[in-house]
């Protein structure tokens, strides 16, 4: 039997064009939209404003598309990570980080990841698939209030995979997040996180007004590439020269991520080059630990380190801050997100 089509991931337009196909009337489109998107149903049963002839043609031609996480675990520091089944054997994780009045989902949006940083576990399992919008939406309908916990009141793009290498279901899931027959969030509450993937990061920035997070690390080129093969590809000056050309002094926000890593990128000259780099551009750096994972030869550095860069970088008008660790217990922290399934 071929696989039903889920609702969730579709736009306004596409969930018209269910309608019309199934010989409804077109608002019911939008009524498709309230239930999957507002109200979050996971059974056509529940639609009680749309027939129940209309219900039943679409119960034989369509899924939902909501299904649980397959796996939960509980940090002692209350973050909570998820794992969500991917067809074919595979799965993804997610992470949910609640702290003080806020409550954000770290989503994936590939299963692996094409990008093969030397200190991430999930370019170590290589790619494998890319999620759909339908999946990706789901990790954010079923986690947060859904799930017995608070509200989300932020999405990141910083699980597994490469956004915006998955940039056509990422945008119809930023669409959904942020339209008024969606969730209608802002996009000041949603942030793309990613190695600077060229020309996707200019359509990104041109078509959306989320906030962006770019993997720096180091602002050598030469100790970068070793780190990241995507700087062959696309050289982190010519990531930055791009941001340059738009306007971050606003509501939409610029994050630099930077892992320290013992005798690597934590001393003063990386500091140094870090703020050349930076340059005119109005931004402000994450410094993150490292938590090791296996088969790679790095260190976390020591705190006097982190706190050197970012005493130095906020004394250089740079605002800079130690991210705090989440769920490193449950292995949920930073670069450690990974499968233990193959497929």
């Amino acid at each position: 039997m071929t696989e039903k089509t889920p609702l969730i991931g579709l736009s306004l337009s596409e969930l018209e064009d269910v309608a019309k196909a199934g010989g409804m009337p077109r608002f019911v489109g939008r009524q498709l939209a309230e239930w999957v998107y507002g109200k979050r149903v996971s059974s056509f049963d529940e639609m009680n404003n749309i027939s129940r002839k209309n219900r039943e043609w679409l119960s034989s031609h369509y899924d939902v598309g909501r299904y649980a996480p397959s796996q939960r675990v509980r940090s002692v520091d209350g973050t909570v990570k998820y794992l969500f089944e991917a067809g074919s054997g595979r799965s993804v994780e997610s992470v949910y980080i609640p702290d003080k009045e806020r409550a954000t989902l770290c989503v994936s949006s590939q299963v692996g990841c094409k990008m093969n940083c030397y200190f991430c576990a999930t370019g170590k399992m290589g790619f494998k698939q890319q999620l759909s919008a339908s999946q990706i939406i789901n990790q954010i309908l079923s986690t947060g209030s859904s799930d017995g916990l608070a509200e989300l009141t932020n999405v990141v793009f910083m699980g597994m995979g490469e956004p915006l290498d998955n940039l056509g279901e990422v945008m119809k899931v930023i669409e959904i997040l942020t339209a008024p027959w969606g969730l209608a969030w802002s996009p000041k509450r949603i942030t793309v996180s990613t190695v600077g993937k060229l020309p996707e990061l200019k359509e990104l920035l041109d078509k959306a007004s989320v906030h962006v997070a770019i993997s720096v690390h180091t602002a050598d080129p030469v100790e970068r590439g070793q780190l990241m093969p995507a700087q062959k590809a696309f050289p982190i000056s010519s990531v930055m020269k791009l941001l340059s050309a738009y306007d971050f002094s606003h509501q939409r926000r610029l994050s630099l991520e930077y892992i320290m890593w013992r005798g690597l990128n934590d001393d003063i000259q990386h500091a140094q080059s870090l703020v050349k780099l930076i340059g005119n551009n109005r931004c402000r750096v994450n410094l993150i630990r490292f938590h090791s994972i296996p088969g790679v030869e790095l260190h976390p550095c020591s705190e006097e380190r982190m706190l050197m860069m970012r005493n130095y970088l906020n004394e250089h008008g740079i605002t800079a801050t130690i991210r705090a660790s989440r769920g490193e217990d449950i292995l949920a922290a930073c670069g450690m997100l990974s499968t233990s399934r193959k497929g």
